[in-house]
């Protein structure tokens, strides 16, 4: 290939969110994208546009975001991934780099995504992580949770869950993984795949399952709240700090 060959490229990414306004880049706010663009700018001396595999919000977390770019540069994925680690604040990390073929776009080519929510459930705050998990001193009802949890497998119209604010041409999704997990220690977390997410859907379903958790609301109403499509009826917002955004699937080479 030639050195000035356009190439494609895809970036497996961690980060810690805490001191992120999110991945999108912001006019004035510190963003992961806009901190990596300007790490790839030093290594490919080009302007180089930076797209994610989708939005994450203030104070989300990711184990493994993907983003793609093309660049003309001359350094392979290795020199690539080593290059922007060495530049790169400490709360982000590239994880991986891999040459992609022509066209491939890390937010278009998403065939699912899976989300983790990390909750502390325990009478004594945290002092070390909490930045990472939701804590709640009242003790919650599992089994309560995971029923509710399971009414939310297969495709529906997820209104109920989604953000004021924020139209899309539709509101259907097809959820693949749904489930609550004890880890030990008052440790939970809550898994969801799924092929698409609207906006703040993930923090409002854990919300949801808190309060049924909480005996605030029925498991058995869950499935009436989904086909209520009324935000209203569903629990409040949980805060983004529990979140992480696992991995991102793509179509078989």
């Amino acid at each position: 290939m030639s050195p000035t060959a356009s190439q494609t490229f895809k970036l497996i990414i961690e980060y810690d969110g805490s001191g992120f306004h999110g991945w999108q880049r912001q006019k004035s706010d510190r963003s992961v994208q806009e901190t990596i663009e300007k790490a790839l700018a030093v290594m490919t001396r080009e302007n180089v546009s930076l797209i994610g595999s989708g939005r994450t919000d203030a104070g989300v977390h990711a184990l493994g975001q993907v983003a793609s770019f093309t660049t003309r540069t001359h350094l392979d994925a290795e020199a690539l991934r080593n290059g922007l680690n060495s530049l790169l604040p400490d709360d982000v990390v590239i994880r991986g780099c891999n040459p992609m073929p022509a066209g491939f776009h890390a937010r278009f080519d998403v065939t699912s995504k899976r989300y983790r929510y990390h909750i502390l459930n325990q009478p004594i705050a945290p002092a070390i992580g909490r930045q990472f998990v939701w804590h709640i001193r009242k003790t919650l009802d599992i089994p309560a949770m995971r029923t509710a949890a399971d009414c939310l497998i297969g495709t529906h119209d997820f209104k109920a869950f989604e953000g004021t604010g924020s139209p899309r041409s539709h509101t259907v999704r097809t959820v693949s993984v749904s489930a609550v997990e004890e880890t030990g220690g008052g440790n939970l977390t809550y898994d969801i795949a799924a092929s698409g997410f609207l906006r703040f859907m993930v923090r409002n379903i854990v919300g949801t399952l808190v309060e049924v958790g909480l005996g605030k609301i029925p498991a058995a109403t869950v499935p009436e709240i989904l086909q209520s499509r009324d935000r209203s009826r569903a629990g409040a917002t949980a805060p983004a700090r529990g979140l992480f955004l696992v991995d991102v699937s793509y179509p078989p080479k």
